[in-house]
This record gives C-alpha cells, structure tokens and sequence, in this order.
C-alpha cells in the first residue's frame, strides 16, 4: 500500500480526504490553520485526526526514506537477495528495518573487527560451524598465532568476539528478544545512596511488569533518574533469553558448541540486551509523554469549556471572512443554547441579513 493508503486505512478516512490535506501540509500549512480555515479541503477533520495523520505522514515518510537508504546501501555492497530485499519492503517500524540492517551497517571500530584485522575470521567460521568432525580447537587456534595474536586462547578470544558480533546481527533474535522483555520483563528501580526526597520513597526497591506499567510511572523514574536519586533497569530472566539466543545458534553434537555458547552468552549481555533496553525505555517513554500531552489536552478542553461568565449568558463570535463568523450562544451552566454564521463583513457584506 502507498502512504495514502495507509493513513487511510489507520484513520478510517477517505483516500481523498487523505491526498487533499497531505497537499496542504507540503505547501507549508499549519495542523492549526487547516483545521480552522480548511474544512471544505479536508472533508472536515478535526484537529486531532489532523495531528495524528500529519505525525504518522512523518514517521512514513522517515521510514521510506530510510528503506530507500537501506536497499541502496545493501546493493551497493552486492550483498542483496531477493529474501532480504523482501523482509526490507515488507517491514512495517524503523525498528525492524534498523534490525536487519545491522549486519551490513559500516561499523566502527570493535572488538569483532579488530579480530577480523588480525586474520581470526576464518577460525570464527570454523567455530561457528560447529562441525561433528570438528578438529582440536586448541591446535587449530594455534596456526593462527602471529605477532598480533601471540596466544591460542587469543586466537580463540579474538573468533569468540567475531561469533558474539555476528549473532547480535542477528535480526530474527533481536525481535525475540525485544518481544521477550515486552511481554515478560519489568522495569525495576531502586534508591541511589545520595539524599532523597520523600516523592522518590515508593521507587525505593520497586518493581512493575513492562506490559502493565502506567505512562506517568514511567515519567517519575525517569525524573527521579535524571535528578540522581534513582537508578532505573529493565529486568528479564536471562536463562529464558540465553535458551532463544542458544536455540538459534548453538549445536550442541560439536566439540566447538560450548565455544559458541560462550560467545552468545557474551552477545547478549554486552551487546543485545543493552541496546533493547534502550530501545524499550526510549518506547516507553515517547508513548508515556504522548498520553500525557492527551491528557492535558483533555484537561485543558474542560477549562475552556466552563461557563464564560458566573450567571450569565454569553455570545461567542469568531471573525471570519470568506467563510463567515461563527456565532455562538451559551447559558450561565456553559449549555450552548444555538449556533450559527453570520456574513457582515467583505466579501459577502449581508450586514443587513
């Protein structure tokens, strides 16, 4: 489906309505003037639907984009195959495009690459392979010793950096994972050492499910972090991480398989779960902070919908020209008794009607 037709099918808009207001926000108009002097354009959406299609434009747009980049960076490597090019076209969150992306990102300088440099990659391969026949992995180490790499157990620390790299690239594993912590993870938090004040008490050592924890908890331990008096982690069980992360890599009839487990229990805590607990917190925290904004918002609407003045009634106008001034009555209670528009002013000048 093109843009339009997904933000029509979200919205439950129609597809006009759609093309007609993404044209008025590419010729640089505000959600603010669109709602109030564009109606006859947009069929009449409110500002609300304005504000959501105008943020889902831009996160679609940034998300092509990227796809754009990703597919023109991949081919460019002549790693490209028609089961990648797939999964890339077919991915529906910048998370799963960064996913599999990751493994043909130009990286900087690792503790993987640094191996590679030093000649360790075939010996990796060897490893990871994890042959029944595998040779002596100490005798095989040993002809890779050079003046970079002095040691067998180097050589084999150095392929174990190179094998924990290529898993956490893994793209399948990484949303394993990410699912894992969603659905069974918490977010944790306890005191630091330095004085507190009494708002932080109840996140002295406090615990609570991912998937059930309120958008303003969220918002107080990242206060509380960001003032020093918290220090706030996701929290999974790692044997059922580990079990995914084995299940996908490692083959257990080898005498290379406890090489493996190694390098992917090295994977995961210095390389995997780091990053997903940034990528969750970061989640949870743009999700917590938009609810907030909606509740403000709401909050906001009932204190400009109170009645005008104490006992009594009032009459609204809202200047307007081409399309007329909006005039509206309301009761001492704030009860909206009529509406109407009026045409007083140029172009109509029905001052007399």
């Amino acid at each position: 489906m093109t843009i339009q037709e997904i933000l029509a099918h979200e919205l439950n808009i129609r597809l006009g309505q759609v093309e007609s207001t993404i044209k008025l926000i590419d010729d640089g108009n505000t959600i603010p003037f669109i709602a109030r002097y564009r109606k006859e354009v947009t069929g009449s959406l409110d500002d609300q639907v304005l504000r959501t299609l105008f943020d889902r434009l831009q996160y679609l747009r940034n998300m092509q984009a990227q796809r754009e980049k990703i597919i023109e960076s991949i081919t460019e490597q002549d790693k490209m195959t028609d089961e990648l090019l797939k999964s890339i076209e077919n991915a529906t969150t910048l998370t799963e495009l960064e996913d599999l992306y990751r493994p043909y990102r130009p990286k900087r300088k690792t503790r993987a690459s640094i191996a590679r440099e030093k000649g360790l990659g075939p010996l990796a391969e060897t490893i990871y392979e994890q042959a029944h026949d595998c040779p002596d992995i100490m005798e095989l180490a040993e002809q890779f010793i050079t003046q970079d790499v002095t040691t067998a157990i180097d050589a084999i620390n150095g392929a174990k950096d190179i094998i924990a790299e290529t898993i956490s690239d893994d793209a399948n594993v990484r949303k394993l994972l990410r699912n894992l912590c969603l659905s069974e993870g918490n977010i944790n938090s306890e005191l630091c050492d330095k004085e507190k004040p009494d708002v932080y008490k109840m996140y002295a050592e406090y615990s609570e499910p991912i998937r059930k924890i309120p958008g303003h908890r969220i918002l107080a331990l990242n206060r509380g972090e960001k003032e020093g008096f918290l220090k706030v982690n996701v929290i999974v069980n790692e044997n059922n991480a580990l079990e995914i992360i084995f299940k996908a890599n490692v083959k257990g009839n080898s005498p290379a398989s406890d090489l493996v487990k190694d390098a992917a229990t090295d994977a995961y805590s210095r390389l995997i779960f780091p990053a997903i607990e940034r990528e969750i917190r970061n989640d949870l925290t743009e999700t917590a902070s938009e609810s907030a904004i909606k509740v403000f918002s709401m909050n906001l609407r009932q204190l400009l919908m109170q009645p005008p003045v104490k006992g009594k009634t009032a009459l609204g106008l809202d200047p307007g020209y081409r399309t007329g001034c909006k005039v509206a009555v309301v009761d001492p209670t704030g009860k909206v008794l009529d509406t109407g528009v009026i045409y007083p002013v140029p172009p109509h000048n029905k001052i007399e009607e």
